[in-house]
C-alpha cells in the first residue's frame, strides 16, 4: 500500500512579526521624538542672553534732601551680587528648593523619581521636581504656557545653562529674579519688604522664612499668615539640618528667635502719586517707557518729602470735614446674608498688614447690633469691631434695623448687610475688638500746590483725594474760576496805576450793560454796602463792588495784560467780570503768580526735576535753577503783600493764621462752586482749591475761608516746622505814615482810629482832614 505524502508543519510567524513591528515603531518614535527635540532645540533662546543679565530695575525718585520719595517699576527688584548674600541664605533656598543643586547638571533625576513616588503614594501632586536651574530657565527664557513641549525646552535649556554658567552665576540669577510676595522680586527687595533690612543683615530665622516663600508667596506671607510662615520656616530649617548646613542647635535657636515684621519705610506712592505722575509724563516722553520702568534711573526732584506728606494728609483731612458737612449719604450697598463672606474675603485680600492700621479707612459690613448700647457690630475682612453712636455723631440720627435688606426709599439708616466705610480708632486684638468710626469717601475734590518762590522748586503737589480712583491732576489740569483769589492781581495792577492802600472807593450799588442788552449789577457776598472804604479794607473783606470799580478805572485790557506778566498761560478775558475772578485758571498758575509777590516782584518759572542719571550714574539731564526775571517792582510786590496780610490777620482768611507773618487771599465763586485760598510766607507759597468736578455748590460753609483756608493752615503748620520765622522785608522805597482810614488822608498822633499805612514813596497822602487830635490824657 502506497504511503500518503505529508507536508512539514508550518512555523508560527506571529511573534517575530510583532517584534519586528515593535522595533520598527520604536525606531520611528525615537526618530520622531529626536526630530521633535532637534526642532525644539533649533528654536530655543540662546543662553548667552543670561551672561549679560539686566533684569528690570526700579527707577528711584529722590526729594530735595536725597530722601527716596517714589519709584517707577514693573517689578520691584534691587539686584545684589551673590558675594553680598549670606552663605546661609543661599543654603536655605537650596535646601528648600533644590537640595541636589550642587551635584546635578540641570536636571535632578533622583528628585524626579522621589517626587513621582510621593505623588503616586498620595494620589495628588504633593511635590515638584524642578531644579533651581529649571526655574531660572522657566522665568527668564520661556513663556508661562503649560505644555509638554515647554517641559522639554526647560530640560534642554537647564542642561545648556549648567554647561555655560557656574553655580554661583545661576544662583545670582535665581535669587535676584524670584518673586517672594508682597510685590518683592529678589531677596534684597524681600528683606526690605518684610524685615526692613538689607539682605546681608538677616539672621537665620529671617533667612529661613524667606526661603520658604517661593512655593506659595501669598499663602506663606509672614505679614498676613505668620503661623503658616512659621510652619514653612520649620520645614526649611529641618531641610538645612538634614543637608548638614546647620546644626540642630542652630535650627532650634532660629525657631525660637522672634520674627519682627518691620518693613523698611516704604515709599508711599499714594501720597506722592500726582507729583510722580506729572514726572512720569515728562520722563516717559523723554526717555521712553522701557528705560523709565526697567532702566534703574535715578531722578532727583524739588519735592520735599515732609511737605508732600503734610500736603496729602491735610488735603484728605480737610476734604473729609467739608464732605461730612454735606451729611451722610448712607451705605454704599446692601448685601444679603449669603453675600457677606465673599465680600469680606475680597476685602481681606486687599489688607496688606497683620492688623488694621489706626486712622486708615476700610470697607466694612454691618453684621449685628447691640441696641441696648447703641452699637453696631462691623466686620472688616476677617476682623470684627464696634461702631458706637458716638463715633457716627456727625451723620446725625442713624436708624438701625436688625434685619437684612434695603430700607425704604430715603432712609439712610443701617441694616444687617449694610456696606459702610469705617476708620480705625483702635485696632483689633486676635481679629476682635477693633473700635471704628463711621467714615465716607468724599465726593468733593481739592488740589494743593506749594512752591519755593525764591527758586521756583515745587515742594509739594496733590491733585485730588485719591489717585487710584481719579488720575485727573486738578492742581495742573483743572481750569476753574478763581473768584476773589484773583483780586490781588487786579489790586497790584491798580497800585502800578497810582492807587494806594489809602485810596477811597465808594462801596455803593452800580450797574453796567452786560453786552447782551441787559444790565449787570455786581453784588457783594453779604449783599451789604459799606459806603466809602479804603482799598485795604476792600481787599481785607473782599468787597466785590470796589474791585469792579477799580477795574473800571484801570481798564480791563490793562489788567488782563498785567496778569499775563505774572506767568498766566490760560486765556485771561479782558472784561469787568475779571475783577471778580471770571478767568478759568489752574491752581498751579494762580499759586505761581502769587510767588511773584512773595519773591519781591521776580518771576521764577516753577520746575520739578533737578537731575536724572542712569543706573551707572551717568548724568542724562541736569536742570539749573531758573533765572528770576523782574516783572513788577519790589515796592508793588511788598505793598500788595502787606495788604494781603490784613486778609489773614483780620479778614476773610483768618483761618489761615499760623502764628507768623502770612499774606494771602480767599476766593469763592458764584454759588460757592469753587473755594480758594492762596497764601505765602517769605519762603513758601501755597495754593488750595476745593470743589466738585461736576460743578455744584459746596453748601453754606463752602467759602474759601471755610473750605480751603483750613486745609492751607493745617498744611502750612506742618510745612513751616523746618523753616525759620521770617517777616516780609520792606524795600527802602516804601514808607509808613499815619492816616485816617475813613478819609484816606494823613492823620496826626492821637487821632481816633488812625492807623499806620504803607506807601510807595511819593504816593503818600499830602493833606490832613478836619479830624481833631484826641485831647491829652
Amino acid at each position: 500500500m502506497e504511503r500518503e505524502l505529508q507536508s512539514p508543519p508550518k512555523k508560527n510567524s506571529f511573534w517575530p512579526m510583532l517584534m519586528l513591528f515593535t522595533v520598527t515603531l520604536a525606531i520611528v518614535a525615537l526618530l520622531g521624538v529626536s526630530g521633535y527635540v532637534f526642532y525644539l532645540m533649533a528654536k530655543l533662546p540662546r543662553i548667552d542672553r543670561l551672561t549679560d543679565y539686566k533684569p528690570p530695575i526700579v527707577s528711584q525718585v529722590f526729594g530735595d534732601d536725597g530722601t527716596l520719595v517714589g519709584e517707577f517699576y514693573l517689578e520691584r527688584r534691587i539686584v545684589v551680587p551673590v558675594s553680598k548674600m549670606p552663605r546661609k541664605l543661599i543654603q536655605a533656598f537650596v535646601s528648600a528648593e533644590d537640595s541636589n543643586f550642587y551635584s546635578h547638571k540641570g536636571i535632578d533625576y533622583l528628585g524626579i523619581v522621589r517626587a513621582a513616588f510621593k505623588n503616586l503614594m498620595s494620589m495628588s501632586k504633593k511635590e515638584g521636581a524642578s531644579t533651581i536651574t529649571q526655574q531660572v530657565t522657566k522665568s527668564m527664557l520661556l513663556t508661562p504656557e503649560k505644555k509638554f513641549s515647554r517641559k522639554i525646552k526647560e530640560a534642554i535649556l537647564a542642561k545648556r545653562m549648567e554647561e555655560r554658567l557656574s553655580k554661583d552665576e545661576i544662583l545670582y540669577l535665581y535669587l535676584n529674579q524670584i518673586y517672594l510676595g508682597s510685590g518683592a522680586y529678589g531677596v534684597q527687595a524681600a528683606a526690605e519688604t518684610y524685615f526692613g533690612k538689607n539682605v546681608d543683615q538677616l539672621n537665620l530665622a529671617e533667612m529661613s522664612m524667606l526661603a520658604g516663600l517661593p512655593k506659595a508667596p501669598n499663602a506663606y506671607s509672614p505679614i498676613k499668615h505668620l503661623d503658616k510662615a512659621r510652619e514653612r520656616q520649620g520645614y526649611v530649617l529641618d531641610r538645612m539640618t538634614a543637608e548638614g548646613y546647620i546644626t540642630p542647635a542652630e535650627a532650634d535657636h532660629a525657631r525660637k528667635t522672634p520674627i519682627v515684621l518691620q518693613p523698611m519705610k516704604k515709599v508711599n506712592n499714594d501720597q506722592s502719586a500726582y507729583f510722580l505722575e506729572h514726572l512720569r509724563i515728562q520722563l516717559e516722553q523723554k526717555y521712553g517707557e522701557d528705560q523709565l520702568y526697567k532702566g534703574g534711573l535715578k531722578i532727583y526732584t524739588t519735592m520735599n518729602a515732609g511737605m508732600q506728606r503734610a500736603a496729602y494728609d491735610s488735603l484728605r483731612k480737610g476734604l473729609k470735614e467739608v464732605d461730612k458737612r454735606q451729611g451722610f449719604r448712607g451705605p454704599t450697598r446692601y448685601l444679603n446674608e449669603a453675600e457677606v463672606d465673599a465680600f469680606c474675603s475680597k476685602v481681606e485680600d486687599g489688607i496688606d498688614s497683620a492688623t488694621l492700621k489706626t486712622g486708615e479707612t476700610y470697607s466694612g459690613v454691618v453684621v449685628g447690633f447691640h441696641p441696648e448700647k447703641g452699637e453696631a457690630l462691623v466686620r472688616v475682612g476677617e476682623r470684627t469691631g464696634i461702631l458706637s453712636l458716638k463715633k457716627m455723631a456727625w451723620a446725625g440720627r442713624v436708624a438701625m434695623t436688625n434685619s437684612y435688606g434695603k430700607p425704604e426709599k430715603g432712609n439712610k439708616g443701617l441694616t444687617l448687610g449694610s456696606v459702610i466705610e469705617v476708620s480705625v480708632v483702635s485696632p483689633e486684638i486676635d481679629k476682635k475688638g477693633a473700635q471704628f468710626a463711621l467714615d465716607q469717601t468724599p465726593e468733593v475734590q481739592a488740589a494743593l500746590v506749594s512752591i519755593d518762590p525764591r527758586t521756583g522748586g515745587v515742594k509739594a503737589m496733590v491733585g485730588g483725594y485719591d489717585f487710584r480712583k481719579s488720575q485727573f491732576n486738578r492742581a495742573m489740569q483743572a481750569r476753574r474760576n478763581a473768584g476773589s483769589a484773583f483780586k490781588p492781581i487786579i489790586y497790584a495792577a491798580a497800585l502800578d496805576k497810582g492807587f494806594t492802600p489809602a485810596t477811597i472807593i465808594d462801596d455803593a450799588p452800580v450797574e453796567y450793560p452786560d453786552g447782551a442788552g441787559g444790565i449787570w449789577k455786581p453784588q457783594n457776598y453779604d449783599h451789604e454796602f459799606r459806603g466809602p472804604v479804603t482799598m485795604r479794607e476792600a481787599l481785607t473783606y473782599s468787597i466785590n463792588i470796589v474791585s469792579v470799580k477799580i477795574m473800571e478805572q484801570i481798564g480791563a485790557q490793562y489788567a488782563a495784560d498785567y496778569a499775563k506778566k505774572l506767568g498766566f498761560t490760560s486765556p485771561i478775558p479782558a472784561n469787568l467780570a475779571l475783577a471778580l475772578g471770571a478767568a478759568s485758571i489752574s491752581p498751579f498758575e494762580l499759586t505761581s503768580a502769587y510767588a511773584v509777590f512773595a519773591d519781591k516782584g521776580m518771576l521764577t518759572t516753577p520746575y520739578f526735576i533737578t537731575k536724572v542719571t542712569d543706573n551707572d550714574g551717568t548724568i542724562l539731564q541736569e536742570t539749573p535753577p531758573p533765572v528770576p526775571v523782574p516783572v513788577i517792582s519790589p515796592e508793588t510786590a511788598y505793598v500788595i503783600t502787606n495788604l494781603m496780610q490784613s486778609v489773614v490777620s483780620s479778614g476773610t482768611g483768618h483761618r489761615a493764621a499760623i502764628g507768623r507773618p502770612v499774606a494771602g487771599k480767599t476766593g469763592t465763586t458764584n454759588g460757592a462752586k469753587d473755594a480758594w485760598f492762596v497764601g505765602y510766607i517769605p519762603q513758601l507759597v501755597t495754593g488750595v482749591w476745593v470743589g466738585y468736578d461736576q460743578e455744584r455748590s459746596l453748601g453754606s460753609a463752602g467759602t474759601g475761608g471755610q473750605a480751603a483756608a483750613p486745609i492751607w493752615g493745617d498744611f502750612m503748620q506742618k510745612a513751616i516746622m523746618s523753616l525759620p520765622a521770617e517777616d516780609f522785608e520792606a524795600p527802602e522805597n516804601v514808607s509808613f505814615v499815619l492816616i485816617n482810614p475813613r478819609t484816606g488822608t494823613l492823620a496826626k498822633e492821637g487821632t481816633p482810629g488812625a492807623v499806620m499805612e504803607c506807601f510807595i514813596k511819593g504816593t503818600e497822602p499830602t493833606s490832613y482832614d478836619n479830624d481833631k487830635p484826641a485831647p491829652p490824657e
